[in-house]
């Protein structure tokens, strides 16, 4: 812009320079011809007292060459040249004073050069005839024929001067005082033609002639003069040839006339000369004064000239000076709104509207309008147009952002809402499998049923998903720390194939409980990823150790592995969660653990290996926390109830039951583990067997009362009870910190004393075998008749909630009402009055 704007202003700038520069140009060329011209014209002086002074020595010369030729060898030389040398010194004189004054004229035009060059020449030839006079030996016409070319060469000199073109008042003025230079070098030689016979005391054959036709050359010459002159110079003119002087002059050379065929009369020579004398010294005073005229006239030409130039000059540079100044003030001014222009669109690109964008890309609650700054630029002009435009266009885009933004906000809402329903329709679903899995003894029935199970944890994790795609919370909380190795085994029960998960080293790592949810859920979708793409015959491995003040999980996989540019890409997605769209849902995990990584500053990157991928996932040191106090546990979830804690697994497969038969795997944790973490003695480890196996009792026997009796119509194979996410972390979640009830956990309320653990029976109880010949066990024979807490338990004190664990209450019972909401009415049946409860009481 800044080139374009100089160039607008620059190109009119240099126009404007040239033409005044022409103008300019031609004015001082003017300036300099009228100087040069004032400067020959005012030369006139010098030269026209030259001639003045070679007109003197020439009449005298012919006078003297008269009177040697007339005496012969009785002829006085000394005193001729005693007469003619004062005629010399004052024409050596007269020259001297040219040469000074032609010094500074030196650059003058050629023509005036050359002209100058000849009369110097020629006065030159005047000087070498000099000495030829005295003795007389050349013809006088030979002699004066010198001074005539001299005086010639000085006369042209005298008419050189030009102003040039267009200016006829100089040109006059010049021709007024060269025509009356010529009728005084006329009127000069008539005297000389005259002064020579009168010395000679007769005329010769060719002087009438010679009279004659000077005399017409000078009338004409004058009648030349009174056309150029002006009316004073010819008033003047006039006034001087009626002068005495110039009367008498006249009269003398009327005499000389020839008149009715008589012969012309000889003058007297001294009568001649003296009147001769004052009429030259009188044509010499108009000369001068016609000559003034036309100096004067020149210096004022040039004087009005350089004036002209002068201000002509000034007032280009003034309009030059100011036209810039103008248009540095307007290009400047141009400029500044250009760039605080630029300055606001740039603003708006980059920092308010992108600012304005995840302002309402983060938005969960109604959209508030965003204010649009006013224009930068306020003038009326085009450009003040500008900005506003640029003004209106961030408006609009705001405009429609926002209403994007409410659109998103309403899709975001109708994703909650629907994740809600299904979580919703998943846990009855969940509850309604447990009852049926209590209830079946069939081996393959309930085979199938761990399967549904298992999809519909898989199921609950898709529409935490969809919360997680909506900006939406997961509604699992947990308010107490979690061992590291709990959460990575809760991620592998959130798989499918969470068989192949193998465990290598994992550090003695607590997480912080608000956490959990998000954390099992993005490992969960990494061991997806990690199971998905790689062959059914390997493993996934699972390591975490500290680094730093963190933690590192490492999870790697031996499967087809990424191309370079996918891999870059995925690294991209999970440093900078992309907004939700088609694409995300096609790539649900990696957008889900991007967004969950960056709600909890957790980084998550993907290396290549040779045969697979290598997912590093650096837990920040804000997340980990000490382990919790040494608590009694709080009761456990009906899917951990159990009568042994389970042994090691093999890899890949369940834990065998008492009989050495494998037990079907549910999405969770079943007597089996994920392999890789099986033997786990924390808490959320996985525990096998059910009540009622009947094999004998191990040291970590917890049995539990409230149970309830279960009709047995025959032995039935002891079945492992798979253990899902939430079975693995209750445990660990124990009693709050603050010492308080379990109102706040995930478990809910908790009572105040546990139940004593009654000594198990030696022999276990069966009801007989089934048609394969395996025994049958009987469901809760081995616990006590009586239903009371297994182990006594201290008086637990109470503490006021902390304040996150009211806010999760508050989410929980929030969730509750719109569940409620969202249920349609279904009818309860409540149990017969005076019917037996769960575990027999009344």
């Amino acid at each position: 812009m800044g080139t374009k704007l100089v160039t607008v202003l620059v190109v009119p700038s240099v126009a404007f320079l040239v033409l005044a520069g022409v103008q300019t140009r031609g004015l001082v060329g003017q300036t300099t011809a009228l100087s040069d011209f004032a400067r020959q014209v005012d030369i006139g002086r010098e030269i026209t007292a030259v001639v003045h002074q070679l007109q003197q020595e020439r009449d005298r010369t012919a006078g003297e060459l008269a009177e040697l030729r007339r005496v012969g060898g009785r002829a006085d030389r000394d005193a001729t040249i005693a007469a003619l040398r004062p005629l010399h010194a004052a024409s050596d004189a007269a020259v001297r004073e040219l040469r000074r004054a032609a010094g500074p004229l030196a650059d003058a035009d050629a023509a005036w050069q050359v002209a100058y060059s000849q009369a110097l020449e020629a006065y030159d030839q005047v000087i070498y005839i000099r000495a030829t006079v005295p003795p007389a030996v050349l013809a006088s016409d030979t002699i004066l024929g010198n001074y005539h070319r001299a005086v010639d060469a000085l006369l042209t000199l005298l008419a050189q001067p030009s102003p040039g073109e267009g200016q006829r008042v100089l040109n006059d003025s010049v021709l007024r005082y060269v025509q009356l230079a010529r009728v005084k070098e006329l009127s000069s030689r008539v005297r000389a033609e005259l002064y020579a016979a009168a010395r000679a005391g007769r005329y010769g054959v060719a002087d009438q002639v010679e009279l004659t036709d000077l005399r017409a050359q000078q009338l004409t010459a004058l009648g030349a003069f009174r056309v150029a002159a002006t009316t004073d110079q010819i008033r003047r003119y006039d006034a001087a040839s009626a002068e005495p002087d110039l009367a008498a002059a006249t009269k003398l050379e009327e005499q000389s006339l020839p008149s009715g065929g008589a012969a012309p009369l000889v003058l007297n020579a001294s009568q001649w000369w003296a009147a001769s004398e004052l009429r030259q010294d009188r044509l010499r005073q108009l000369e001068v004064g016609v000559l003034g005229d036309a100096v004067t006239q020149a210096d004022d030409a040039r004087s009005g000239q350089l004036r002209t130039t002068l201000l002509v000059v000034g007032g280009i540079g003034t309009v030059l000076l100011v036209a810039l100044l103008i248009s540095v003030l307007v290009g400047r001014s141009v400029a500044r709104s250009m760039r605080l222009l630029r300055g606001q669109a740039l603003r708006i690109a980059q920092i308010d509207l992108p600012e304005a964008l995840d302002q309402l890309r983060q938005v969960n609650s109604g959209v508030s309008d965003i204010e649009v700054p006013p224009a930068v630029v306020r003038s009326l002009d085009e450009i003040g147009e500008l900005a506003e435009a640029f003004v209106a266009v961030h408006r609009s885009a705001v405009s429609v952002a926002v209403e994007q933004a409410t659109m998103r906000r309403n899709v975001n809402l109708m994703f909650v809402n629907l994740a809600r329903r299904s979580q919703v329709l998943v846990e009855r679903q969940l509850e309604l499998l447990d009852g049926l899995e209590r209830d079946e003894s069939d081996p393959d029935q309930l085979e199938n049923l761990f399967r549904l199970d298992h999809l519909a944890a898989r199921l609950r994790r898709n529409d935490e998903s969809l919360l997680v795609l909506a900006g939406s919370e997961s509604t699992r909380r947990w308010n107490r720390p979690v061992s590291l190795a709990a959460v990575l085994l809760a991620a592998s029960a959130e798989i499918e194939q969470y068989q192949r998960v193998h465990r290598e080293q994992v550090a003695d790592l607590h997480i912080v409980g608000h956490v959990i949810g998000d954390l099992v859920h993005l490992f969960a979708e990494l061991l997806e990823n990690a199971t998905a793409f790689s062959r059914p015959d390997t493993v996934v491995l699972v390591a975490a150790r500290p680094e730093g003040l963190g933690a590192l999980v490492e999870l790697t996989d031996r499967g087809l592995g990424m191309s370079q540019a996918a891999l870059a890409e995925a690294n991209e997605v999970l440093a900078s969660p992309p907004a939700a769209d088609v694409a995300a849902s096609e790539r649900m995990g990696l957008f889900v653990v991007s967004h969950l990584a960056a709600r909890h500053a957790v980084q998550v990157r993907l290396h290549p290996r040779e045969d697979g991928l290598v997912a590093l996932v650096r837990i920040p040191a804000t997340l980990l926390t000490g382990a919790p106090p040494a608590q009694l546990d709080p009761p456990p979830s009906r899917r951990m109830l159990t009568t042994t804690l389970a042994p090691t697994a093999r890899p890949g497969g369940a834990v065998a039951a008492r009989n050495g038969v494998p037990g079907p795997v549910r999405a969770g944790f079943a007597v089996a583990v994920p392999s890789g973490f099986a033997g786990s003695a924390e808490p959320g480890g996985a525990v096998a067997g059910r009540a009622g196996d009947g094999g004998p009792a191990a040291p970590g026997e917890l049995p539990v009362a409230g149970r309830r009796q279960r009709r047995v119509t025959a032995p039935r194979q002891s079945r492992p009870v798979p253990v899902r996410a939430d079975d693995v972390l209750a445990p660990a979640a124990g009693v709050p910190a603050d010492g308080g009830g379990g109102w706040w956990s995930r478990e809910g309320p908790t009572t105040g004393v546990a139940p004593a653990a009654p000594a198990p029976p030696a022999v276990p109880v069966t009801g007989g075998t089934n048609e394969r010949g395996l025994p049958v066990r009987v469901p809760m024979a081995q616990l006590s008749a009586v239903t009371r807490s297994a182990r006594p338990q201290k008086p637990t004190p109470r503490h006021d909630p902390d304040p996150e664990a009211v806010g999760g209450m508050l989410s929980r019972l929030y969730s509750g009402v719109r569940r409620a909401e969202a249920e349609e009415t279904t009818e309860i049946s409540l149990p017969p009055a005076g019917g037996s409860t769960e575990g027999g009481q009344q």
